[in-house]
């Protein structure tokens, strides 16, 4: 990352001077990871709103009326925990995707800067620095899918869990709040974990089973990476634009820049996520459904079902999650950078 490290840390010119690539390697691996682990125990509710939100555009009759709702009734029905559902797996993924990502975004500056003879002295342009993030974000993109799908899987589990009939017409009410907590708890418990949810996608579909809803995941993360990481560094120029050179980026100007940055990754395209959450929850949400469907058979259907409202399902609460979200992944990985290079 030799443009945003000149930000970060003027006094480093030289991606060498960050140590052996391995150095460079682990401490991005490190910093990324830290940065991704810290983020997901802000977002996971909101994402778990988003898929959920996602997997009930082609129902005839939809679950939640809007994010509020989702996130209302799967507080009532299953409390705190329920919110945090699927948990682990996006922990792994945001150590797994943001190593991945700052990783293959540093190294593939420095093949840009080797291809385009940019020398080391001389920033790299924004169009070069857009190019070399969307590369690193088609290869998160087959580290991310088996993980994803994984967690959209255990988000809609509970949707699945019949709600205990009430005996009376006259006091449904009182039937619900009387009965739910055992029967959610009994089900809960039997509800497979990550691990089985593993082993009965690779007993099913095999290996290439892990990989359903990749060519979303492709398109989300080639084309919102590139957004990511451009509008990072587009912000961060603007903000120091009459900054002198020698001066670091401040904290405040790295969580600004990654707030705007998370909102350009999501509105990017949102749509190609909705159709790989559908995907990888049909199995579950439509049983019915034969075999796997291509990206575009499934893109269609939501098209013809909700329109362009229907492939943009849970984007206002996904922006208003990411912004807060992207800002501290930046004001992390930043920070640790300028502290440790």
């Amino acid at each position: 990352m030799e443009a945003s490290t000149d930000i970060i840390n003027p006094h480093v010119h030289d991606s060498s001077r960050r140590g052996s690539p391995a150095v460079r390697a682990a401490k991005d691996i490190t910093f990324g990871s830290a940065a991704g682990i810290a983020s997901k125990f802000f977002e996971h509710p909101f994402d778990l709103t988003k898929v959920r939100l996602q997997a009930q555009v082609l129902d005839a009759t939809a679950r939640f009326h809007g994010p509020l709702d989702c996130l209302v009734q799967t507080f009532r029905k299953e409390g705190v925990r329920g919110l945090y559902r699927g948990l682990p797996a996006p922990i792994v993924g945001a150590m797994a995707e943001n190593a991945v990502l700052f990783l293959a975004y540093g190294e593939l500056q420095s093949l840009v800067r080797q291809i385009g003879n940019v020398p080391v002295s001389q920033a790299l342009s924004l169009p070069q620095l857009t190019l070399a993030a969307a590369g690193a974000g088609s290869m998160t993109s087959i580290v991310l899918t088996p993980i994803e799908l994984v967690k959209c899987k255990m988000q809609v589990q509970m949707l699945l869990v019949p709600a205990p009939a009430s005996p009376s017409l006259a006091a449904p009410a009182a039937a619900a709040a009387a009965v739910p907590s055992a029967v959610l708890a009994a089900s809960v418990r039997d509800l497979p974990g990550p691990y089985a949810i593993l082993r009965d996608v690779l007993r099913t579909d095999g290996v290439r089973g892990l990989w359903l809803g990749q060519t979303g995941t492709l398109i989300r993360e080639t084309g919102g990476s590139a957004a990511w990481f451009g509008t990072k560094e587009l912000v961060c120029k603007l903000l120091r634009r009459n900054a002198p050179p020698e001066r670091p980026l401040r904290p405040w100007e790295s969580a600004l820049s990654g707030a705007c940055a998370g909102a350009a990754y999501n509105l990017a395209f949102f749509p190609a996520d909705t159709v790989k959450s559908t995907m990888q929850t049909e199995a579950e949400l439509r049983p019915e459904t034969v075999g796997q469907r291509s990206f575009g058979a499934v893109a269609r259907e939501l098209y013809r079902a909700r329109g362009v409202r229907g492939l943009y399902a849970g984007c206002g609460i996904t922006v208003a999650r990411s912004m807060p979200s992207s800002a501290l992944i930046f004001w992390m990985y930043d920070g640790l950078r300028a502290r440790f290079g």
